[in-house]
Order: structure tokens, then sequence, then C-alpha cells
């Protein structure tokens, strides 16, 4: 059995706050990444009022090794009234900025870039005033779809890059590192108002040259914004931890990034793609566009 380093144990979350966001969900039928993923800040984030949603899941076209999202290789088919149901909770939850995160739908013709474009209008309509990050899947290259996105305006638009080209065919295998970098270079030249976010895992067997060389194509394709936190197995039956990066060495990555010209760098034992994501609010002002 795998010890979990002392940095990597998280406080128990207060169940008052946690269970005000929990009622709000299964009141409005929505799902989290916070929860479907078991993200360790799930106490954190609640207790803060803030949610990653995962919208037209909760199963999933891939089935990623590292990743505890269901996967089902038929999928049901959108839900209509999703949008609005997301847009409801925003509005109870009286959120400054909001996630909208995704499984991949390789079973859509648009990877469900419509079903975004929707939330993002609906969110709009009942909050006008919150900024709002997508986290979205690589759309299986579909730039027009990606397109489509960009004109709905997110300030953010997030896709993560998870690990380094070697490990690709094992962690991710039907993904493609050169796509996910064009996808990122593609938004930088469709909308340069929009902030460009992605994230890395590591615990995974990749060395520290090849994740500062990730960095390093990440800023050759002007990505603004970079998560680096350690991957952690969610059962048995997923990807094990090949290692346990010391918070030094996360220091030490966001210390780089930021020389690189990152303008955020969230880089933790316990950072997640979505950790910490209401900061982009301070950062737009100091960069604004």
């Amino acid at each position: 059995m795998v010890v979990k380093p002392d940095w990597l144990r998280v406080k128990a979350p207060q169940w008052e706050r946690v269970g005000n966001v929990k009622e709000i969900l299964r009141d409005l039928a929505l799902n989290t990444v916070c929860e479907e993923a078991s993200c360790p800040n799930i106490g954190e984030c609640f207790n803060n009022g803030t949610a990653t949603f995962l919208i037209m899941g909760p199963a999933c076209t891939r089935a990623c090794p590292y990743c505890d999202i269901d996967f089902e290789k038929k999928p049901k088919a959108l839900d209509p009234t999703e949008p609005t149901r997301l847009a409801e909770a925003v509005r109870r939850m009286r959120l400054n900025h909001v996630v909208i995160t995704s499984v991949n739908r390789d079973d859509l013709p648009d990877g469900g870039a419509s079903q975004f474009v929707r939330c993002i209008e609906e969110i709009r309509a009942v909050s006008p005033n919150i900024t709002i990050e997508v986290l979205i899947p690589d759309l299986c290259g579909n730039w027009t779809a990606l397109a489509e996105i960009l004109k709905a305006t997110p300030e953010v638009l997030n896709h993560n890059t998870e690990t380094i080209p070697r490990l690709y065919r094992r962690v991710r295998p039907q993904g493609e590192y050169a796509r996910s970098l064009e996808l990122l270079q593609r938004t930088r030249e469709l909308n340069p108002r929009v902030y460009t976010k992605s994230g890395i895992m590591v615990g995974l067997g990749e060395t520290d040259e090849e994740i500062r060389e990730v960095m390093r194509n990440l800023r050759q394709v002007e990505c603004d914004i970079l998560t680096i936190g350690q991957y952690l197995q969610p059962t048995q039956k997923h990807l094990g931890v090949q290692g346990f990066v010391t918070p030094e060495q996360f220091d030490a990555w966001r210390d780089y990034g930021e020389a690189l010209g990152f303008l955020q760098v969230v880089s933790s034992p316990l950072t997640r793609s979505s950790y910490h994501a209401e900061q982009v609010r301070a950062l737009m002002e100091r960069y604004p566009r």
C-alpha cells in the first residue's frame, strides 16, 4: 500500500457549507467534477462556495486510465434543460467566477461545443458580471466547434495537456499531445482577448526536464496560465502513482514558469486544474486585454 506523505493530507471539510452546495446541486440535478473525479480539494472549494460544474455527463466516451469519471461508449442524449439549471445554480450560489467543464463527447459531431455555448449564454443572462472559465476536451480537433465556443467569449479557455509526450500512449491513449497544443494556439489566434490555460499532473514517471519541456511548449503557443499538481490514484483499478513530488519541486516549477512568462503558475501537491480559479479576476485586472 502506498502511504501518502504528510503534505497531501487535507482537513475534513466543514459539512455546513459543503452541505449547502451539495443541496443546490442535488436539487437542480447537476454534476460537479469535484465529486465525480474525487477531487481532494472538495472541502476547501465547497466551503468557499465555488464549484466546477461537469456538463454533458456524468459518463465519458473515453476511458483514460487516470480518471475517476465513468466510461460509457454511448452516453445519453444532451439534456436541453441543463444550461438553465446550471445558470440557476450559479445564481443561487452567488458566484463571481464559475468553471464549466465536461466529459468527452466524441459521439457528438461538435464534441458538445453547442452545449458549452448555451451554458455560457444562460449564465450571462442571470449573472452578467460573472467571469466564466471553460475547461474543454480536445473536440477531436474540430476547430469550427472551438471557434463557436470562443464566439461566446468565456474569459478563460482551459485545456489540459495532462502529461508529458512520452507518457501519452499509456496515460491519455485517445489524446494527442500535438493536438492539445494546437487547440491552445488556435484559441489565441481566434480570440486573442481570451486567457488560455493548461494543466499537468505529475507523479506518473516523468522527469523534471520533461515537465520543463512541456512548460516551454505551452509558452511557445502563448498559454497564459498553468496548473501543476500531484496525481493521486482514485482506485486500485487506475494507474498507479510512480512517485510523490515534494513541495520544493513544485515551487521550483512555479519559479521556472514565471520566468518563462506565464501570467500565473499554480503549482503545489494539491493543485487541480480549477483550484483557486477565482483568482483569475485579479489576474485580469493586472493584465487587462
